[in-house]
């Protein structure tokens, strides 16, 4: 199932700029998810990271990872409303430079669940190349506990 970039405003809270992902490819809720960023040169993070060498910034190929792994967290829906949290990052690495024109594929899974606490693998992919991969620690909480 996919899910278009409508669908996933329902499911995340995140707004532009800060909305990381454009498109679902798969889901299987609660257990992994497939999505695509499509990196452009209008993104802001471009104007200073770095001007006459545009890198998208680490820290926001993780965002965009971790938030296909909220949808897969999110989609069902006895979950809707709630947030997922970072609790934690490990395992982070970063194997190649992500760069406008690029179409980062993130691939996310659920290792291990208890309650509302969990641990989520992603990778993401560049032309079917590795260029990052990371364990996310997360906390689901609802909107109103924040």
């Amino acid at each position: 199932m996919q899910l278009d970039i409508n669908e996933i405003k329902k499911i995340l809270p995140h707004r532009p700029p800060m909305l990381l992902v454009d498109r679902i490819l798969e889901i299987e809720p609660f257990k992994s998810a497939t999505g695509v960023k499509n990196i452009t040169m209008n993104e802001p993070q471009f104007l200073g990271h770095f001007p006459s060498h545009p890198i998208m910034p680490g820290v926001l190929i993780l965002e965009a990872m971790a938030q296909v792994g909220g949808i897969a967290m999110l989609y069902a829906e006895e979950h809707r409303g709630k947030i997922a949290l970072f609790g934690g990052m490990e395992h982070v690495k970063f194997k190649k430079p992500v760069v406008p024109g690029d179409q980062l594929i993130t691939k996310a899974e659920l290792i291990r669940v208890r309650g509302d606490f969990g641990l989520l693998h992603c990778d993401g992919y560049v032309d079917g190349e590795l260029v990052a991969s990371a364990d996310f620690k997360f906390a689901l909480k609802k909107d109103e506990n924040l």
